[in-house]
């Protein structure tokens, strides 16, 4: 058994923040992440993004995640890789899994920012080999270098789907099509626009029929939708491909919120169950926050604002005497969340917070 102030669950950009807002405000976090690395997706993405200078604006992912990791390690945040959280018990009491022996972790505090697992798609032999998630695909290509195939139908248009399209491409990797089963491109037309021009369709209102092959993948089907999302008899095309990648979406990964009993609600805009949390990212079970995608499906940029919220909260409570800097820190946070959600992408999961607190007040009036 060993005591720790403050847990942070998840390397990604949520929980690096996390760390770095606690470390800088007197705590040492223990940061555990189930990989070799940290950086969670962030590691994997090879665009820029975009927004502002202060959101790294012409910044590629894994250059932010060796900044987050840098600027975490330089503050004494202490790193658990290659290490799983099995378990989360009463009192914040962890069960970790690293290097073939068990550890148990006491903590005051612990913020959960798990990050999501990719959603699948049901069509005929979608266990075939050659078919992935977008962020397989990924990891292949942008971490250790190999490519998952020669010629690839894309299915989904949002900007994960597209800018993997593009990725493939700069691979040498033949992109066949791209299929959306959405009426509209969901993604930036910026990003559509890149791989038209290189000669990529893209096919709204389409989804998969059947994959084809025997050892794996070697023909997939394609077909238009109703307003149903039913298939329409005829409008079948076909494609020789060797790889369909999915990249239909992100479902939180909220397992161990789920075992410590956190409250939790469906709401579809944030992707599936949510943990209930207030404005300083705190869930139903005291001393436990949530950050990033697993209180909800939204950007990297939120992410990293969520976790510098919960960051805060965390030390704050730890040591009342950086309360009033801890303050300022959310307010902040929460004035860039506001901001980038009032453009068009920030409509759905602002639209979700807002369910999610509407059953946080129901749930409070409730108790009273």
């Amino acid at each position: 058994m060993r005591r720790v102030d403050l847990a942070i669950i998840g390397g990604g950009p949520a929980g690096l923040e996390a760390a770095i807002v606690a470390s800088e405000l007197g705590v040492r976090p223990v940061l555990i992440d189930e990989n070799p690395r940290l950086g969670g997706q962030l590691s994997k993405q090879t665009h820029m993004f975009f927004g502002s200078k202060e959101h790294y604006c012409g910044v590629r992912g894994v250059d932010i995640a060796r900044h987050l990791s840098e600027a975490a390690e330089e503050r004494g945040a202490e790193t658990l890789l290659n290490a799983t959280v099995i378990g989360i018990y009463d009192h914040n009491l962890l069960g970790v899994y690293q290097d073939d022996r068990l550890l148990k972790l006491q903590a005051q505090q612990t913020v959960v920012a798990t990050g999501a697992s990719e959603n699948h798609l049901a069509f005929p032999n979608n266990d075939l080999p050659g078919i992935y998630g977008a962020g397989a695909v990924q990891t292949l290509m942008n971490l250790h270098g190999v490519r998952p195939g020669r010629r690839v139908l894309m299915v989904g248009s949002g900007n994960i789907g597209l800018i993997v399209s593009y990725q493939l491409i700069q691979a040498g990797v033949e992109v066949a099509t791209v299929v959306e089963a959405l009426p509209e491109i969901g993604g930036y037309l910026v990003h559509a626009s890149k791989i038209r021009r290189l000669g990529v369709p893209i096919y709204t209102s389409h989804t998969v029929k059947e994959a084809i092959g025997e050892e794996g993948v070697e023909r997939a089907i394609i077909w238009k939708v109703d307003e149903t999302w039913k298939g329409i008899p005829g409008t079948e095309k076909e494609f020789s491909v060797d790889v369909i990648c999915l990249a239909v979406g992100l479902a939180p990964l909220t397992e161990l919120l789920w075992q410590a009993g956190c409250d939790m609600v469906y709401v579809p805009e944030l992707g599936g169950h949510v943990a209930v949390h207030d404005e300083n990212m705190e869930t139903s079970v005291s001393g436990v926050y949530v950050a990033g995608d697993a209180s909800g499906i939204e950007e990297a940029v939120t992410a990293m604002l969520e976790g510098r919220i919960a960051g805060a909260q965390a030390a704050s409570v730890l040591d009342p005497q950086v309360r009033d800097r801890a303050e300022e820190i959310k307010a902040a946070a929460r004035r860039e969340i506001e901001a980038f959600r009032s453009g068009p992408f920030g409509e759905e999961p602002r639209i979700g917070k807002e369910k999610m607190r509407a059953q946080l007040q129901v749930r409070r009036q409730s108790q009273l």
